[in-house]
């Protein structure tokens, strides 16, 4: 069984960032990882890919040969991608047995909501390969400063979870940029947490660019709330704290802490429903989690030697 992100997002976002700080954050809590570039239009990574979608597809030359534009040219590469997705398994496949994955997707949201192409990749990986993926949806977190900018982010987090059917986490990214911007008209545990979109309408109101639109917006922010779905945490990726509170929140998610478990059901349903605070720096490989009374040993150790290499 094989864990990772799924990393999507608006351009601007914050992708490429997040999964070259992710990488290096995870490696010094002793995990392998192995960053998988499924962007043919990103040519420029400050991150060492282990597979680079850019060795079988690359956008500058699909607009150059069918005259297309790069939004065009990014549907065109997914389907490519997907039509020849024996390539990117033949290419994952010796990174199954020991890496984390983290895939680092185009930020054309229309692939997300619109198009199955993406959609279509993922899964097939999933089934074929045995991973349990999260999707991490990233938000530039300066959408907050204005109310209609910040309504769109909603609707563009919704429509991409309920359209990738995945273990979802909404992220407000470049957090610690946001004052930047000005004075939020909330306190940021509004934004984050979704609860009463109603407050917004006043501010709204004040916009004439927005206000000629406020009964769209109404209906807008009822539907959100009425699937109550999203909700965002916030990031700083320079901040390992801040990178640390997100892992967890992953983790529990995709099922990460439950490697190497074997439990009841009930017991499962216990730290499912429990705070996820497990000490992944003193138990870096797989967790060792002690909750309940239950103890959870890495994969593979036994009793004896899990106390002699942890000192417990």
């Amino acid at each position: 069984m094989v864990f990772g992100q799924i990393v999507v997002g608006p351009p601007g976002s914050g992708k490429t960032t997040y999964c070259n700080g992710m990488s290096q954050f995870l490696s010094l809590i002793g995990r392998k990882v192995a960053i998988i570039n499924l962007d043919p239009a990103n040519d420029s990574l400050p991150y060492e890919c282990a597979v680079n979608i850019e060795d079988l597809v690359k956008l500058s030359d699909v607009m150059t040969e069918h005259s297309l534009g790069p939004n065009g040219g990014l549907v065109y590469c997914m389907d490519y991608i997907e039509k020849n997705i024996d390539w990117l398994e033949a290419k994952l496949e010796p990174l199954l047995k020991d890496h984390y994955l983290l895939f680092d997707f185009p930020g054309q949201v229309e692939l997300f909501f619109l198009h199955s192409n993406a959609k279509n990749v993922i899964m097939k990986l999933i089934k074929k390969l045995n991973l349990r993926l999260t999707a991490v949806h990233l938000v530039d977190s300066h959408l907050c400063s204005d109310p209609g900018k910040y309504v769109s982010a909603l609707l563009l987090s919704l429509s991409t979870m309920l359209h990738l059917e995945l273990p979802h986490v909404n992220v407000l990214s470049k957090i610690d940029l946001i004052e930047n911007y000005g004075r939020l008209a909330f306190n940021l545990d509004f934004y984050t947490d979704v609860e009463d979109l109603s407050y917004l309408q006043y501010h709204l109101d004040q916009d004439p660019r927005s206000s000629k639109y406020r009964k769209l917006t109404k209906e807008l922010c009822e539907v959100i709330e009425n699937f109550g779905l999203v909700s965002f945490t916030t990031l700083d990726i320079q901040d390992k704290e801040s990178v640390g509170n997100l892992v967890k929140l992953i983790d529990k998610s995709n099922g990460y802490i439950f490697a190497g478990i074997e439990a009841s059901a009930v017991e499962f349903s216990k730290i499912a429903i429990g705070p996820h605070d497990w000490d992944y720096y003193r138990y870096p490989c797989f967790l060792a989690i002690c909750m309940f009374g239950f103890i959870y040993l890495p994969h593979g150790k036994k009793l004896e030697n899990f106390i002699t290499c942890t000192g417990a």
